[in-house]
This record gives C-alpha cells, sequence and structure tokens, in this order.
C-alpha cells in the first residue's frame, strides 16, 4: 500500500511537471491544490472526492452582491412599520430593540413608560392584577359614568392614574416579569423571520450566481485530498467550497482562498484549518 501511494505521488508529480511545460507555450497557468481537516487534538485528515470551484471573484464578495440586491430594512425602519402604538416605536427605536420578551426588558422600562406607552400599561395590569400584587390601586370609575357624569368620571380616572404612578414609583419591583405580558406585541419573531428567510436566499441564490457568472473552473480532490486545474489564464482566483463544508470529527470547514496564477507556473494551494471558515463564525460568508 506504501508503495502504491508513493507511486500515485509520483506520477501527480510528473503530470504537474509535464503540465507546467505545455502551460509555458500556451501562456496559461495552473493550480494544485491539497486539502486537509484536522479535527481537535487529531492529526489532518484528506478531504476525499470533495469538489472545489476557482471563480474569478471572492465567493464573500459573491454572498455580499447576492444580500445586495435583497436589502433589509434597518430596524427603525421595520418598527416603524410594526404594528403597534407611537408611544411603543418611539421606546423601541430609543432603546435600540425589538425584543419586548427579553429577561433584561424590565430593567429598561419606568414608570413613566408605563404610564405613557398604552401597551406597557396593559402588560403592567395584567402582571400584578388578580391579587398577585398587594395594595395595587383599582380604579373607581365606571365607563358608563362616561356619559352620565363625564367630569366625575375624568376626576375618578385621573385620580386612579396618579396613584399607580406613585405606587409603581414607590415599588419598582413589580415592573419584573412585565415581559412575560408583552407576547402579543413582540415584533422579534417577525425580525427573525425576516433575517432568516432572507439568509435561505441567499444560501439558495448565491452558489447558483457563483456558478454562472464567475466560475473558472472546478475540479474534485483525489482520496489524497489533491486535485489539479490547468489552462487558467493569469490573474487572481478563489478557489471556494461554495459554503459546502467538509467534516473531520468536530470540525466542518469551508474555504474560499485566494490563488495567483502566472503564465507557465503552477500554484500551490494548501487548504487547512488555518485558511477555512467554520459555519456560523462573525467572518464566515452566510
Amino acid at each position: 500500500m506504501r508503495n502504491l501511494r508513493r507511486s500515485l505521488f509520483l506520477l501527480g508529480a510528473l503530470f504537474v511537471l509535464a503540465a507546467s511545460a505545455l502551460f509555458a507555450q500556451s501562456g496559461t497557468g495552473a493550480i494544485a491544490l491539497s486539502a486537509s481537516v484536522a479535527p481537535t487534538g487529531g492529526r489532518p485528515e484528506p478531504v476525499r472526492e470533495f469538489t472545489f470551484y476557482v471563480l474569478t471573484k471572492s465567493y464573500v464578495d459573491i454572498v455580499k452582491e447576492v444580500e445586495g440586491q435583497d436589502v433589509l430594512p434597518t430596524l427603525e425602519e421595520f418598527v416603524g412599520k410594526w404594528p403597534c402604538s407611537p408611544e411603543l416605536k418611539k421606546w423601541m427605536k430609543a432603546h435600540n430593540t425589538v425584543d419586548l420578551n427579553s429577561t433584561d426588558v424590565d430593567k429598561l422600562i419606568t414608570a413613566d413608560d408605563i404610564m405613557n406607552i398604552p401597551e406597557f400599561f396593559s402588560a403592567y395590569e395584567r402582571s400584578n392584577s388578580g391579587g398577585v400584587t398587594k395594595g395595587l390601586p383599582r380604579p373607581k370609575f365606571r365607563e358608563a359614568e362616561k356619559q352620565s357624569d363625564p367630569a366625575r368620571y375624568q376626576k375618578e380616572k385621573d385620580e386612579w392614574l396618579a396613584a399607580t404612578r406613585k405606587f409603581i414609583e414607590n415599588n419598582s419591583y413589580t415592573i419584573q416579569g412585565i415581559e412575560l405580558e408583552l407576547t402579543a406585541v413582540n415584533p422579534k419573531p417577525a425580525w427573525e423571520k425576516l433575517h432568516n428567510d432572507r439568509r435561505r436566499k441567499v444560501a439558495q441564490l448565491a452558489p447558483d450566481t457563483a456558478q454562472v457568472k464567475y466560475l473558472a473552473a472546478k475540479v474534485e480532490t483525489d482520496l489524497d485530498g489533491r486535485a489539479v486545474v490547468t489552462g487558467l489564464p493569469p490573474g487572481t482566483y478563489w478557489v471556494s467550497s461554495l459554503g459546502l463544508d467538509a467534516a473531520s470529527g468536530d470540525r466542518r470547514l469551508f474555504w474560499d482562498v485566494q490563488a495567483k496564477v502566472t503564465a507557465g507556473q503552477t500554484t500551490r494551494l494548501e487548504l487547512s484549518n488555518l485558511n477555512a471558515y467554520e459555519p456560523h463564525s462573525s467572518s464566515a460568508p452566510q
């Protein structure tokens, strides 16, 4: 087996040398690549029978190009169209958040916010009603009085609101848990769906765009994780897996590595953990 592998390696080397001589005459160059993935604490394993694409543009930039064709609204634009009160829209923009169910949102809400934002006031009342909170002021006015005795109705309502404000200011702990009552008006699920749908769309369109507009060649690695691409005009290329990852143990990697090709020369490129992306990393194309 060792002799067989050595013979295959020598044959590959002879092929590269012969190809280089041909390139010198044709004015083209080549890329000889090897790809491996090392699991954590383990030895590198060759990436076998895996397709790599030679592109004339970085796949990272291709993803950005596709994203640019479907621009998402800013948080402020999204909040501006969310079906809620103008007061709540203003609050979310000021706090740069669309997550009203966050466990920390109650720390951002003040007595003024509760008294001035209808959704917060209703959520606070629900959160503390039913005998849960002792001493919570109860309204004395009745809706029927709004027509029969509007002056009395308004006076009792104003007194109740003033008493409620004072109660909240003196018992700030009663704001805790208010986020549980804001699910119905929480924009976060819709905001996340918007972004997830776009990520799925980009993940579908970017590989097609790369192959239709920017593909120079594609090649499949052998059992040793090696491949040679020939006949490339001089220039700058990117060897990419188009977001598809190669795995070994606990590591899943994909590549978008620049390679410069010179006429009559073979550019050697080693793809490994060192120049790969990991899915969901901050720098990875999504």
